[in-house]
């Protein structure tokens, strides 16, 4: 899948406008497409894919995101943005 098609797909999954792609100038050596071969890991260990990436990553929004907001909003928002300054922003310079 294209990256592009993934960010669709989560914007769909996530109810929102697909206005809110920003596209930004690739950087150098930037992929557009990453993929995997799971040749190895299936003859060596004999892994097997249980779950289609569409069903998993609309599992994964749906179970994880969306049902805990809570948890990830409280991240965005000034307080922790506040601590990570503090504890962090040292280790820059």
């Amino acid at each position: 899948m294209k990256n592009i098609d993934i960010v669709k797909l989560i914007v769909h999954e996530v109810g929102k406008s697909k206005d809110l792609i920003t596209f930004v100038t690739d950087r150098k050596g930037h992929g557009l497409r990453y993929a995997i071969d799971s040749t190895k890991i299936h003859s060596e260990l004999g892994w097997l894919l249980e779950t289609k990436f569409e069903d998993g990553i609309k599992k994964t929004i749906a179970s994880w995101y969306l049902n805990n907001m809570k948890w990830w909003e409280e991240i965005i928002i000034g307080e922790y943005q506040e601590y990570y300054q503090k504890m962090y922003n040292h280790k820059r310079n």
